[in-house]
């Protein structure tokens, strides 16, 4: 039984490779509309609805600190602003600003233009199972996490 761990161990080192390759894509994408992949990311969860900058966060998986700086940052260049929470008075809502929505909609055209390249010659149904393998193994790295 031991190629079932190894095999598993040149998975997580071919997903991290992978993470790293589709980062620095989604950087040069981000990059050509004059943003970056985590103002992209603040930009894209509040998209369908303003939202807390701690849910955005949780929703990101990623620090509250570093939302809220990136948050900052969109909303004094336009791109975002903070309503008011009518369920929180002290935790402002982050939306987009029309300008915003623009720019965010720039990044989503190049991306798809990039995906249709990256599928190129690859099967739907090739992307399709890959897509449950990993949503499968992020499952179980979730249970064994307690999570």
């Amino acid at each position: 039984m031991p190629e079932v761990p190894d095999e598993m161990a040149l998975l997580v080192a071919d997903v991290y490779e992978a993470a790293g390759a589709l980062r620095r894509s989604g950087e040069a994408i981000a990059a050509a509309e004059g943003q970056t992949q985590a103002r992209w990311q603040v930009l894209g969860v509040v998209s369908d609805e303003p939202l807390p900058v701690a849910r955005a966060a949780r929703r990101l998986g990623i620090t509250r600190q570093g939302v809220q700086r990136v948050a900052n940052e969109l909303v004094r260049d336009g791109l975002a602003d903070f309503r008011p929470n009518p369920d929180h008075r002290s935790s402002p809502l982050l939306g987009l600003t029309d300008r915003g929505r623009g720019v965010l909609g720039g990044i989503t055209d190049r991306a798809a233009a990039a995906h249709q390249v990256l599928a190129a010659g690859i099967a739907p149904a090739d992307i399709a199972a890959a897509r449950d393998l990993l949503r499968r193994v992020t499952e179980q790295v979730r249970r064994q996490q307690g999570e």
